[in-house]
């Protein structure tokens, strides 16, 4: 498994990953393969302008998902963090290396103190892997976050340097 920047040419296949109906805790959802070209054409500037740095996981030469960090504008110490693995390849570990290789970048690169995940709560798998990384559960956000039409409650996981 390796990270490399999101490309426009990634749009496809992760419109084909993000549209699985066995995705129950995604906020993230293209509508169209042109939806998520116009995202990921954005990328190279949100970087610029220090926003968001997001990275297509790869495996085998082929995109098995993805992982970002957003960069808090009012509190610019702190990385919010997301990421989604193709179905085919969950519980194989590549959202937990994913994430460790993320938080080293947002840690030493970016020079956060602090990175965030925000968990929908009935979503134990996310739960583990940000357990695996060493990310505290700090609490519970009600309705925080907003899937597939509704308020969903989140968990809030941190990590500090």
């Amino acid at each position: 498994m390796k990270l490399r920047y999101q490309r426009v040419s990634d749009a496809k296949r992760y419109h084909e990953i993000l549209n699985n109906p066995n995705f129950k805790y995604i906020s993230a959802m293209p509508g169209t393969i042109r939806d998520e070209e116009i995202f990921l054409s954005q990328g190279p500037e949100k970087r610029r302008k220090n926003i968001a740095y997001n990275y297509a996981v790869v495996h085998l030469g082929k995109v098995v998902g993805g992982i970002g960090v957003i960069i808090n504008q009012s509190a610019r110490h702190i990385g919010i963090l997301g990421y989604f693995i193709e179905e085919a390849w969950w519980g194989k570990g590549f959202a937990t290396k994913a994430l460790k290789a993320v938080e080293k970048i947002g840690f030493e690169k970016l020079k956060l103190t602090r990175l965030e995940i925000l968990i929908a709560c009935p979503n134990k798998a996310s739960v583990k892997v940000a357990q695996k990384c060493g990310y505290v559960k700090e609490g519970m956000l009600r309705k925080r976050l907003f899937i597939k039409g509704r308020y969903e409650d989140a968990y809030l996981f941190a990590k500090t340097r």
